[in-house]
């Protein structure tokens, strides 16, 4: 999946953009900062690692965090929100997953990334894709590729 084209559907329909990320560590920003001229469509970026920070910086809720796990759609959906609340972007996508190596159970395995998207005047949409222990940077790279094909496909972009 390409920066490019997500930066090209953003500028063509005059959109800014934000990230929230937990288990990429700032990839997904970093694909899309990685090409010139990239400020006209990146807001800006966090980095929510821990459960205080996705608190803290994004407003997640102590109690979704306590029902549903950092690993969920409902914490997905608070931080895509809140990274939409927290800036002047248009669209926001969110990630949180397990990247492994390890650190998965039999009820959220290792490879299992939870993702949201959030746009002014539109409902905001989660989605849970299952990558496998494929390994932490394999995980890591699928999990850049897919927030940017919902970035693109919500922007209409080819």
């Amino acid at each position: 999946m390409s920066a490019q084209a997500v930066l090209d559907a953003a500028r063509a329909r005059g959109v800014m953009l934000a990230t929230a990320e937990s288990c990429t560590g700032g990839l997904i920003g970093g694909a899309i900062t990685d090409i010139p001229g990239s400020s006209a469509i990146f807001d800006r970026g966090f980095i929510t690692y821990t459960n205080a920070a996705k608190q803290q910086i994004l407003g997640v809720s102590g109690a979704t965090l306590a029902a549903h796990g950092a690993v969920s759609e409902p914490v997905a959906r608070e931080m895509a929100e809140g990274a939409l609340a927290r800036s002047d972007a248009a669209v926001a996508v969110s990630v949180t997953g397990i990247a492994g190596p390890g650190g998965g159970s039999a009820g959220k395995p290792e490879g299992r990334v939870c993702f949201g998207l959030a746009s002014r005047g539109c409902a905001t949409r989660t989605e849970t894709v299952d990558f496998g222990p494929l390994g932490r940077g394999a995980v890591r790279e699928a999990t850049v590729a897919h927030a940017l094909r919902l970035l693109l496909a919500h922007l209409g972009g080819a």
